[in-house]
């Protein structure tokens, strides 16, 4: 089928364009680019290098998606960026590749919608159905779960996880592990869990039982003073609440956070070469 490319694109000779493309006036193509079917690209938007997009992608103007990850370990391996199908990436955003000790990628998932001036660092792994809004910064190694909403104006911790179907308010400032299902507000010291994201569970029809069990899980994890985390997951290990798959997904969050698998326990592995993979998550529509 037929590319719609403007005359002044640069298209590097090693790109693949796939069927049905548009690609805008002065957009530059780089080299090992490969751009999926019917996606487009806005004019001055710039694909540095090693980045793959998946179909029906639109990448807006004077966006910088594939360039060098910006940390000082970084000594021009070979490094990539996916990006998955159906996600929109806005104006002035730029995405970093990955880094060879954080495993050579920076992943984007299918459906996502990154807004402007949105900066996703390198090693990021970002799921499906993901919402970063206006001129919020992500640092390296952060692992954003499927269906969560980052409001904009926030920073987040490099290392940090934010679990599936979370919600981050404006303006926070997060350094540590968000769980599945949550709403948080607050920046730095002030920064912590305010209640579920009742509203987000509601949009994506979650049955009633199911919110009433997260409800109960919530106030075993917030609403005891004295109580450690340990004492938390054994509770909540013991309960029947574990039953229904949401609370599970949730308890295992707090499980690996605890067991430091996730959050700013992984930093211990920056140097070396191998990888701890985020934790698998299960979200239900």
């Amino acid at each position: 089928m037929k590319k719609n490319i403007h005359p002044s694109a640069i298209i590097h000779p090693t790109a693949e364009i796939g069927e049905e493309v548009e690609i805008g006036p002065y957009a530059v193509v780089g080299p090992r680019v490969r751009i999926g079917n019917r996606s487009r690209l806005m004019p001055h938007c710039h694909l540095v290098t090693r980045t793959a997009v998946g179909d029906d992608c639109q990448i807006c103007s004077s966006a910088v998606v594939g360039g060098d990850p910006q940390d000082l370990k970084f000594k021009g391996e070979d490094t990539d960026l996916v990006i998955g199908n159906h996600t929109r990436i806005g104006e002035f955003v730029t995405i970093n590749r990955g880094t060879e000790v954080g495993g050579g990628k920076t992943w984007i998932g299918d459906n996502c919608l990154i807004m402007a001036y949105v900066h996703v660092a390198h090693d990021c792994v970002i799921g499906n159905g993901v919402v970063l809004t206006n001129s919020t910064q992500l640092a390296g190694h952060i692992h954003i779960e499927d269906q969560a909403w980052v409001s904009s104006s926030c920073l987040i911790h490099h290392f940090v996880t934010i679990g599936s179907l979370s919600f981050v308010a404006p303006n926070s400032g997060v350094g540590f592990d968000v769980p599945p299902y949550m709403l948080i507000e607050g920046f730095r010291d002030s920064c912590r869990v305010r209640t579920l994201n009742l509203e987000g569970l509601r949009r994506r029809n979650f049955p009633e039982p199911t919110i009433s069990s997260l409800k109960k899980a919530f106030r075993i994890i917030y609403r005891q003073d004295g109580k450690t985390m340990s004492e938390i997951i054994a509770e909540l290990e013991e309960s029947s609440l574990r039953d229904d798959p949401c609370v599970a997904n949730l308890l295992a969050h707090l499980k690996a956070s605890h067991a430091g698998r996730q959050n700013r326990a992984l930093e211990r592995f920056r140097n070396g070469k191998t990888r701890v993979q985020p934790r698998e998550a299960e979200v239900l529509n």
